[in-house]
Order: structure tokens, then sequence, then C-alpha cells
């Protein structure tokens, strides 16, 4: 079994008959070099099937390219939006995206970053977890750059993209009383993420400045099979609600199911149910689910733009973007 042997510059300088540094200057963009020592490179790299090793060159000016993404639950369709969006994206700045799949402890993203550092990563975007302050200090002490999404964190120095969840909860609330809902709930997972209880809290405040009760359950982690049970949970109440907003589409896809199937409920005429996250099942005849689309080419985009920059002209650390409500035929004159 042969072993894989990589083309040297130095070899190719020798096949073409010039210096390592004309090599050098014909695979770098801009740089000067005659036409035709370009073309005896370009032939012998050719002839011998040479690639520039562009981490080695990145390494030499102390940048690798890479960008660590730092997830969990990467099945799952909000994530696997973001992440097509982000490699992209990333990809199309000439970047390297690494993936490293976590759990969802706090504990596995620490791991993951020590593990971006080892691997000289430029960069880190991190989706899940809350990493500790001092792996975060650690990681800007050794000049990577660091962005949270949806995270709750008060450190200076990481970009921190968050979406303003409290309104989104806010508009629910009236959109649902407006609808003529009167018995209103919150479906939420035990994941306690900023996003998820910011639009508990939101629908919550909007909901008592507007008169009304709000019956809060949480269970199990963010999926299909916790909105089943979350349904069981509600809909076997005295006081049923008619009008839930579940924090995810996964678990407004198991409420309703659960709802039809089991409680026999009709959808919007006897429950009003609304999501979060427009995933492609939301727009599905046998949902057909009301919800917010989150802006994944705009976090992607933010994203690229400021890891683009000069680190020492970063600027801005903060930004809040908007969900798009989506109208469907899960809330009743949707």
């Amino acid at each position: 079994m042969s072993s894989k042997v990589f083309v040297s510059a130095q070899e190719v300088a020798e096949r073409a008959g010039v210096s390592r540094s004309a090599v050098s200057r014909t695979f770098t963009p801009g740089a000067s070099v005659s036409a035709s020592t370009r073309k005896r490179v370009l032939e012998a790299a050719e002839e011998l099937g040479y690639h520039v090793n562009h981490l080695a060159r990145g390494l030499m000016r102390n940048e690798s390219g890479i960008v660590c993404l730092i997830i969990s639950d990467v099945a799952t369709p909000y994530r696997s939006a973001l992440l097509r969006e982000l490699t992209q994206q990333l990809q199309n700045a000439g970047k390297i995206a690494m993936l490293i799949n976590t759990d969802r402890s706090d504990g596995s993203v620490d791991r993951a970053l020590q593990q971006a550092i080892r691997y000289r990563a430029d960069a880190s975007v991190i989706l899940s977890g809350h990493p500790d302050k001092s792996i975060t200090q650690l990681c800007l002490r050794n000049g990577q750059r660091l962005v949270l999404i949806n995270r709750d964190d008060d450190q200076l120095g990481p970009l921190k993209i968050n979406l303003d969840d409290d309104e989104s909860g806010g508009r629910i609330a009236t959109a649902f009383v407006r609808a003529g809902c009167r018995k209103l709930a919150f479906a939420n997972s035990e994941a306690g993420t900023p996003s998820l209880m910011g639009r508990e809290r939101g629908f919550l405040a909007m909901a008592a400045e507007l008169g009304m009760n709000v019956i809060v359950e949480r269970y199990g982690w963010t999926g299909y099979e916790a909105g089943k049970v979350l349904a069981q949970r509600m809909l076997t109440r005295s006081d049923r609600p008619d009008a839930v907003f579940c924090a995810t589409d996964l678990l407004a896809c198991g409420f309703m199911d659960a709802a039809r199937h089991q409680f026999g409920l009709s959808i919007p005429e006897q429950l009003c149910i609304a999501g979060f996250d427009d995933i492609e099942q939301a727009s599905w005849s046998s949902y057909n689910l009301t919800t917010f689309a989150q802006p994944v080419s705009q976090i992607a985009a933010h994203t690229v733009e400021w890891l683009s920059r000069p680190q020492e002209d970063a600027g801005e650390h903060s930004i809040k973007l908007k969900a798009e409500l989506v109208w469907r035929s899960s809330i009743r004159g949707g």
C-alpha cells in the first residue's frame, strides 16, 4: 500500500526551471510575475499534480482560515438550515468551516472551544450552550474571534447576534386576542435557552398587558415528541386553552397532531396554534402553521462580514434582528 505524497512548491520550481519565489508569486493573487514564467509554472504544476497548501500559507501569516461551528442538534430543521447558510457564506468568503458537534451541555462547548484553539482556528461560532467565561477569555487571548448566536452573554469581545424574541412573543399574544381567543397558553421545553425564554417572557408580558392569564407548561427537549406530551398535559385541564404559542415549530407540530388525533380538536376553529422557526414542515398542508421565520441569511451574513473585517476594526459587537411573522391558517383570520 503506497503512502500519499504531496508535491512541494520546490519540485514545481525545479520542473519549471524557475525560483521557488516565482512559484509562490504565480499562485498569489495580484503578485507580479511575467506571462512566460506563469505559463511554465502552471504547466509544471499540472504535470506534477501540485496544489497550493493554503493552510500552511495562512499559518505563516498567523491565520488558518478555519472557522469552527460549535453546534448541537444538527439534525433539527432550523439548525440544519442555519448550518447550511453559514457554511455556504463562509466558503464564499474563502474560509474553511469546521463542524464540531456537541451535546447540549456547557461542558461540551468548553471542550469544543479548547479543540478549536488546538486546531489554531481563527474564529468559532457558538450556536449551542453557554461557554465558561474563562474559556472564552482564553480564546480571545489566543487571538481567536468568537461569534455567539442566540446566546445570553455579557462579555466584551465576542460578536453577539440575537433575535428580538420578546417582541415576537408579544405579537402572537396580540394576534390570539384579536382572533377571539381568551384562554392562552405557552408550550415550552426545559432547555431554558435565552431565545426560548425570551419568547415565553414576551408572550406573558403582552398577555398580562391585555388582561389575560397564561397557562405555561415545559417538558423535555425541544422536539416533536415533547410537543405531543405538552398537548396531553394542557388539553386535559379543566381550563383547557383555546390558543397555544409553541416555542418552536417542532413542538407545534407535535402539539397539533396530538390535539387533532387524540383529542379530536379542529384547528383553528377550536384551537389556535403558532410556532417559531418557519421550518419546511410548517408550510405543509397538514400543518399550515403560523410562525416566525428565522433570518438565517442575515445571521450568516453578519457573521461572515464581521469575521472578514480586520480584528482591530471589528467595531459593533451586538446585533439584534427581528423574525418575520408568517401568517398561515392555524390562527383564525390568519
